[in-house]
């Protein structure tokens, strides 16, 4: 075992000191391409530790909100350096997620440049946020100027998923800070240990108290954070299960929720798209990247009759050319599923779609049979052709490696079937025709829609992210993600007063 790989402890991050649990609790991270194989302990939190960074977020608030956009915008700018500064720390912690996560160690960069990025895209709308709404007296009715400005909400609770924790924080942490809130960041405990080490150089570089870091059982300690009294916004992704739950529990105190739920997102394939190999390659990252373990990947691929033998012996070339194995390994293109958990729900879809008789391929190459076999959360990619709409592979979103392949005939079946799904996060449409893509992307019911191509390289950042139906409530990212986190509040007098 090399330095870089040596079992570490993580600790907890409250009013800008990083401390223990408050009864010394730890809990292991296991690497889920070999689950034996010990990564490090996390802090497992008390809910009086959740207490104490709520009240110290609480305490910090108003120094915090009192700042001016365009100071606290410079403090993101400054993050935004300091997260890649140190080149050996970028590795080492690239090298940490991967094991902890399983994902390959080209993901875990693009995570650690992306939340960087995503600092620098939230502090460039503080300029924006700082601006006034200003309006004089109105042509008609009674006369007034009024301005509306937008303050804080207070302290902000920030709770992300173990698939792609750093840039999910990248779509909640630096719109929060910009608009003046105070955080409590709980990470999942599936994946802790390389975003707390994140976290600490974030909170390290502002007032103690302004970014607070938790660890542990989201069952233990989640409805201390969700159900705060001081906690004026929630801002949570997750499952639908989960989500529903902390709507209920952020109810009591009228709590703000955000609520992103993942998806069962529809690709669109028409008659007349282009095919070739940077096409499948395209479909290809964006059904599996990260093992297909991301809300907005290519979940259910419908294909134009005429185009679908063609579609899926080119999107089954390139699934063949798939290379399972340890992510750390550089030939290596799909790393293992997180945990046992979203294990079992793959493999269990891809076992009822066999058992029923679909006609079922499993692609891929595993260079390491021994690793593949030896435990690890290892599945090839699994794709059902003409697979029948009632199966668990299509009604349920996946979150791993395995994809129904389906054919329409006309548009309006196409829409009708992308649409038939209690979810409404994103979706793909695949055609030459710009105006097409357009007439039915206005009919698809989903948040985020992508024009030939899919998933998270396809998506532009300044646009707002969120779903329909089951998919969530409200938006991050975008300038709509940093007024999420903002309170408008109108100031009116009579008319002539304010406004000259």
């Amino acid at each position: 075992m090399s330095n870089m790989d040596q079992v570490i402890k993580t600790d907890i991050f409250i009013n800008g000191d990083v401390r223990p649990a408050s009864d010394g609790a730890f809990y292991d991270l296991y690497n889920p391409a070999r689950p034996s194989e010990l990564v490090g302990h996390a802090a497992a939190a008390t809910r009086d530790d959740m207490n104490e960074a709520v009240e110290a977020a609480h305490a910090a608030f108003p120094a915090w909100a009192a700042l001016g956009f365009a100071e606290r915008a410079t403090k993101l700018r400054e993050i935004a350096k300091a997260l890649t500064a140190n080149e050996e720390d970028v590795k080492y912690r690239s090298r940490l997620f991967t094991r902890e996560h399983g994902k390959i160690a080209g993901e875990t960069l693009l995570e650690m440049s992306r939340l960087g990025d995503r600092f620098l895209q939230a502090a460039a709308y503080g300029e924006q946020m700082a601006i006034d709404e200003v309006m004089g007296p109105a042509e008609v009715g009674p006369q007034f100027d009024t301005v509306i400005m937008r303050q804080p909400r207070g302290v902000a609770a920030l709770i992300v998923p173990w698939n792609w924790p750093l840039s999910i924080l990248g779509a909640k942490l630096p719109q929060a800070l910009v608009t003046g809130n105070t955080v409590v960041v709980k990470p999942s405990e599936d994946s802790a240990m390389a975003p707390v080490l994140t976290l600490q150089i974030i909170a390290n570089m502002l007032p103690p108290g302004v970014v607070n870091i938790i660890t542990g059982d989201a069952k233990q300690i989640g409805d201390t954070l969700t159900g705060h009294p001081l906690v004026r916004m929630v801002n949570f992704t997750g499952s639908v299960a989960v989500g529903k739950h902390v709507m209920k529990v952020a109810a009591d105190n009228l709590t703000p929720v955000t609520l992103e739920l993942g998806g069962n997102d529809a690709a669109l394939i028409l008659e007349d798209v282009k095919l070739d190999d940077e096409a499948f390659n395209k479909m290809y990252w964006g059904a599996f990247g990260s093992s297909g373990q991301i809300c907005m990947a290519l979940k259910r691929m419908y294909v134009h009759e005429s185009r679908y033998d063609e579609v899926v012996d080119g999107f089954t070339a390139a699934c063949e050319r798939a290379v399972v194995g340890d992510g750390l390994l550089p030939e290596t293109t799909m790393g293992p599923v997180n945990n046992a958990r979203q294990f079992k729900v793959v493999t269990d879809m891809i076992a009822e779609a066999r058992a029923k008789g679909a006609d079922l391929k499993e692609c891929g190459q595993v260079p390491d049979e021994e690793l593949y076999n030896g435990g690890g959360y290892f599945q090839r990619p699994a794709l059902v052709y003409d697979a029948d709409p009632d199966l668990k592979i299509v009604r349920e979103e996946q979150f791993g490696p395995c994809l129904p392949i389906m054919k329409f005939k006309t548009e309006d079946e196409a829409i009708a079937v992308a649409n038939d799904s209690v979810f409404g996060l994103c979706s793909s449409v695949w055609t030459a025709d710009a105006e097409r893509a357009m007439r039915l992307a206005r009919r698809i019911e989903a948040g985020y829609t992508y024009v030939n191509g899919h998933g998270p390289m396809a998506q532009d950042g300044r646009g707002p992210f969120g779903g329909f139906k089951h998919s969530g409530i409200g938006r991050n990212l975008g300038y709509d993600g940093v007024l999420a986190f903002a309170e408008p509040h109108s100031v009116s007098s009579p008319a002539g007063f304010l406004v000259e």
